[in-house]
């Protein structure tokens, strides 16, 4: 049984059609690629599953749940988390009050407890923070904890953003070009840690990228988009050899 599917997804920008009919399965535990050429409506997808923006049409269903109409925060709550392709740290924030702030979408005290700092509230943000240190270890940033997230080399960045992701407890990661900006040797370690953490951390995973090495390296399932429409799906041995995506790629008929 699909975690997440996607039935006839629409969503159109002063006429244009960013995404049209768009269908779409995940199952748990999964490794799922989004590919396509620049402007094919991959990020307008990940907006519209992560309630960024809203769909004309079409149903998405995840858990048994579905997703139309909530707000990014309820479907935060729901187990879905995602990065950005540009990075989106709290850039004046310690790197450790980035992922701590992760944490308080199930702080267990209440305002009132906030406000005159009672013992209840004490008591969670210690329990906050060592969570929050934890994932830090877990992603090596933990000799890091105090300092400015902006001041990051920017693998370290991506890696930053990466944990806050998880930090607020998801079932399923969507990755928006997680490898953007990086060299091969980071761009490996990062297909080393995507499959890491799907295993470690139970997770089903959406990933955007540019990066074919990346993608054929780590995705199970890939689905290619072209002008807002599926255009092939399929295993990565499947998508190389397709001809309707090395058309798309290249921009012209292959015999």
């Amino acid at each position: 049984m699909s975690l997440m599917e996607i039935r006839g997804l629409h969503k159109s920008f002063g006429g244009l059609s960013a995404v049209l009919n768009f269908n779409f399965n995940l199952e748990k535990d999964e490794l799922v690629g989004l590919i396509g050429p620049n402007g094919a409506g991959k990020t307008t997808v990940f907006n519209l599953i992560t309630g960024v923006y809203k769909p004309d049409e079409g149903s998405m269903v995840f858990s048994d749940h579905t997703l139309m109409g909530l707000h990014p925060y309820e479907i935060c709550k729901r187990g879905i988390a995602r990065t950005f392709q540009n990075i989106r740290l709290f850039r004046d924030l310690t790197v450790l009050d980035n992922v701590r702030i992760a944490f308080h979408k199930d702080v267990g005290y209440g305002f009132m407890s906030a406000i005159f700092r009672s013992p209840a509230f004490f008591r969670g943000e210690a329990e906050i923070e060592e969570k929050a240190l934890e994932f830090l270890r877990i992603f090596k940033l933990d000799n890091k904890r105090d300092e400015v997230a902006s001041n990051l080399p920017y693998g370290e960045q991506r890696r930053l953003e990466i944990a806050r992701a998880l930090a607020t407890g998801p079932t399923m990661l969507i990755l928006d070009e997680p490898a953007a900006g990086m060299n091969p040797q980071e761009t490996q370690e990062l297909m080393q840690l995507i499959q890491w953490l799907r295993t470690e951390f139970k997770l089903s995973i959406l990933l955007i990228e540019h990066d074919m090495a990346l993608v054929m390296g780590v995705c199970e399932r890939i689905y290619v988009l072209d002008y807002g429409q599926v255009i092939a799906e399929g295993k990565p041995e499947e998508i190389r050899n397709n001809k309707k995506v090395i058309e798309a790629y290249l921009g012209e008929e292959v015999n």
